[in-house]
């Protein structure tokens, strides 16, 4: 009943063999958590901060060519930000302060550059978080905030989300089949009453099954910890390996201050 590698949640990984892909992934989580508190620490309003970012992308795209992740792969990833998008777009236009004209229009100097900021940094976050996701398995990646000493009902939740997110969607595409063959189309308020039937009976399905599952575990002597085995030691090479990422960054954020 788990999520299978086609699954929704499981699609982003691609299996490879890549130096990124054999990396251990607790490793990958700090390496790529280090490089976005690098790229949040760049002032904003410095004028070399676009620089930065430019120096920021060259180094997680290099990362990206390593592990192979095709650049529609990173695109796909970038959906996630959209909110971000919005919202630096409408910063320009209501931040107080001095105006500048761009594409005739007048403009917040600060919020053009505040706007700027956050969507650069927002964008170089969710790349190195898509480059984690493809060369990562969410399994692994459990694993990985294991290692970290994250709180352990938390990796429990991500870990059943991660197994029944797929069986939850599968048991909603069976209910939108069985409606469509019925005639169903989801047209004014009748359609909307059907489609609010359709999520109290999934949330009750989904409720049951929890407590079915739950039951299970209890009988097989669940006693509230997962278990698992021994975690091998990570090589300094390995440490070495991930940590380019953070580190370069570093690099570009320190030249900055310094020639700028």
């Amino acid at each position: 009943m788990g999520a299978g590698h086609g699954g929704a949640l499981t699609a982003r990984y691609v299996g490879g063999t890549t130096r990124v892909h054999r990396l251990e992934p607790h490793v990958k989580l700090v390496a790529v958590l280090a490089f976005a508190l690098v790229v949040v620490a760049t002032p904003v309003h410095a004028a070399w901060a676009p620089a930065a970012y430019a120096g920021y992308l060259v180094v997680v795209l290099a990362v990206a060519a390593v592990a192979r992740v095709r650049p529609g792969r990173l695109a796909r990833g970038l959906v996630v930000e959209l909110p971000f998008v919005a919202f630096a777009l409408l910063l320009p236009f209501v931040t107080a302060g001095p105006r500048v004209e761009v594409l005739g229009l007048a403009v917040s100097r600060s919020g053009l550059e505040t706007g700027g900021g956050l969507l650069a940094k927002a964008t170089l976050s969710v790349l190195a978080a898509t480059v984690l996701a493809v060369t990562t398995e969410p399994r692994a990646l459990l694993r990985g905030l294991q290692r970290l000493r994250l709180p352990a009902v938390l990796v429990q939740i991500l870990m059943f989300m991660i197994r029944y997110a797929d069986v939850v969607t599968g048991e909603l595409q069976r209910m939108r089949v069985a409606r469509e063959s019925r005639g169903f189309r989801a047209r004014g308020a009748a359609g909307l009453r059907v489609l609010g039937a359709t999520a109290g009976s999934l949330f009750v399905r989904s409720y049951e099954r929890g407590e079915r599952v739950h039951l299970a575990m209890l009988s097989r002597g669940y006693d509230g910890h997962l278990r698992t085995g021994p975690a091998a030691a990570v090589r300094p090479r390995a440490w070495a390996t991930a940590l380019t990422l953070p580190v370069a960054a570093a690099a570009v954020l320190t030249a900055g201050f310094v020639l700028g």
